[in-house]
């Protein structure tokens, strides 16, 4: 599922796409467009051609769920349109679904300890 945290990969599709398209519209984007495949475990972010919403689509092992989400007051921060995709750590997109700017998210890269020898 979709979980702040977790072990996922997340592919956000950087073009619109028709919100009308529900699973396997999106499924099948995923597969013609995109290149990947949908049932693989990933979530694939889509954005509406105004940029206030998203639909979150990911194989749960059991079905296809999708997730819509609306902003309130305002856009998403998306990135600007072009073909493919962007993969995105499960910090962005949790930054994302929350309406924040996720480009702004690091990880903050930590040194090897060393070993007492």
């Amino acid at each position: 599922m979709i979980l702040p945290g977790g072990p996922y990969r997340v592919y956000l599709a950087t073009r619109p796409v028709d919100f009308r398209k529900g699973h396997a519209g999106l499924s099948l984007i995923v597969q013609e467009v995109l290149g990947r495949d949908p049932f693989g475990g990933a979530v694939f972010v889509f954005r509406s051609r105004r940029g206030d919403a998203m639909k979150c689509l990911v194989w749960d092992q059991t079905g296809l769920v999708m997730v819509y989400k609306k902003l309130e007051g305002g856009p998403f921060r998306w990135p600007t349109p072009s073909d493919g995709t962007i993969r995105l750590s499960p910090a962005q997109f949790s930054a994302l679904f929350e309406g924040l700017d996720w480009r702004a998210v690091r990880a903050e890269r930590r040194h090897r300890p060393k070993v007492a020898g």
